[in-house]
């Protein structure tokens, strides 16, 4: 491997195995092509070695625990994942080294691991993915343990206190990261998921799927029990049984530990002739039925994790062209902008009526697309996201570097 920067990272990922995860995907292949070294830990995927090069980089796996349920099961999951990390790390660091060590949560715990580095003199990235104590309570509908959100919290203070330098999803994460720990804002680049292109690409309709309904639906993403899929389905039942619309047949694609209970609302709902669920899909076909759609949703709903969550399916529908009905969430605007209709926040008969205006608006529909479209290939794109990466660690490693200013409409404060 060529070290050109004279810099080495290590990545540590504790909840996604490498390199499926498109942001951090993304994230390696800028850094290597600047010409950094960098060696990623992560849990173990099905059928992958524990050792491997991928994209340039180092990849050292771990056995993947089982997925925590409950305080015990998480205690369990992230205290063998956090142990599991340490060793491995230790490992590299006698093997290979590194100048950095580049955290991706959730969680927060592996802080730890940092905390310990930088009293060897490493230089710590905190990436502040999803908001920990709040995606918690959104979990569990607002009804989680509050000692459980206080650690939670704890931890991620400590995470933003210890790090050299925060990269932030957007401009919500940012502002929470400097009110709510006092975090200097030169400390903080955002960093947006930014969409594929080179994977995203519009296909030939999937001839099958077409034929089902004059008015495709898609939905493309996880279905956790936050996730709002549930909406989802009622708004589907509001759109059939008040408006009138049965001319429709919604795909709901991916994965998640909801998957089984919206099925069941699905056939309680009576919608089991509009709704499909073909569960994870490889790319081949995830492209021919995005690119079938005429409309896509995101019915994540408001409350304090998703307010501020800026949702990667948004952009992806919107580097297919298609226009979006969504939930009125702060971020959502920042994202998509005209590219979508926003719903009243949580109200699923509006959700539906936004869906019945763009079924009986094809011109609309194309409209929204194009502005979608032309505002990925202008701003959000990861060609335009990376250099905010690459220059956050310019910045890390030599402090008299300039910033880039961000002031592209999304990443400006």
């Amino acid at each position: 491997m060529k070290n050109t920067t004279g810099q080495r990272i290590l990545k540590l990922i504790e909840n996604n195995p490498f390199p499926p995860d498109p942001r951090i995907r993304q994230q390696v292949r800028a850094l290597v092509a600047a010409g950094y070294e960098v060696t990623v830990i992560c849990p173990q995927g099905k059928r992958q070695p524990l050792y491997e090069m991928v994209d340039g980089c180092r990849v050292y796996r771990y056995p993947t625990p089982a997925q925590g349920d409950g305080l015990v099961g998480y205690l369990w999951e992230y205290g063998y994942s956090l142990v599991m990390a340490f060793l491995v790390s230790l490992w590299v660091f006698f093997r290979h080294g590194f100048d950095a060590i580049h955290i991706h949560n959730p969680p927060d715990v592996p802080v730890l691991i940092a905390a310990f580095y930088k009293l060897l003199g490493k230089r710590y990235v905190f990436d502040h993915h999803d908001l920990a104590p709040e995606m918690y309570y959104a979990r569990f509908s607002g009804k989680g343990n509050p000692m459980v959100y206080k650690v939670l919290l704890m931890f991620e203070k400590l995470s933003c206190k210890l790090a050299d330098h925060i990269i932030a999803t957007n401009n919500s994460y940012k502002t929470l990261q400097m009110d709510r720990h006092g975090v200097a804002e030169e400390r903080i680049t955002i960093v947006r998921n930014g969409p594929e292109l080179d994977r995203l690409k519009l296909v030939p309709p999937h001839p099958d799927l077409r034929r089902k309904a004059s008015n495709i639906i898609c939905f493309l993403g996880e279905m956790g029990v936050h996730d709002g899929v549930d909406y989802l389905l009622r708004s589907l039942k509001h759109l059939r049984d008040t408006l009138g619309q049965k001319d429709f047949y919604c795909v709901v694609m991916g994965r998640g530990d909801a998957v089984e209970d919206l099925k069941r609302l699905c056939s309680q709902l009576e919608l089991n002739d509009h709704v499909w669920f073909p569960g994870f899909v490889p790319d081949a076909d995830l492209l021919s039925y995005v690119s079938t759609a005429d409309i896509c949703v995101d019915p994540d709903p408001s409350n304090s994790f998703n307010d501020r969550c800026s949702m990667t399916k948004m952009s992806e529908y919107m580097a297919f062209s298609k226009p979006i009905v969504a939930f009125d969430l702060p971020e959502h605007r920042v994202t998509a902008r005209e590219a979508a209709l926003y719903a009243v926040a949580n109200d699923e008969l509006d959700f539906a009526r936004k869906l019945q205006l763009l079924m009986e608006n094809p011109e609309m529909r194309l409209t929204m697309g194009k502005l979608g479209r032309e505002r990925v290939d202008t701003v959000l794109s990861w060609s335009h996201q990376s250099k905010y990466l690459i220059q956050a660690y310019e910045q890390l490693f030599s402090r008299n570097h300039p910033r880039i200013p961000q002031t592209d409409g999304v990443q400006q404060p």
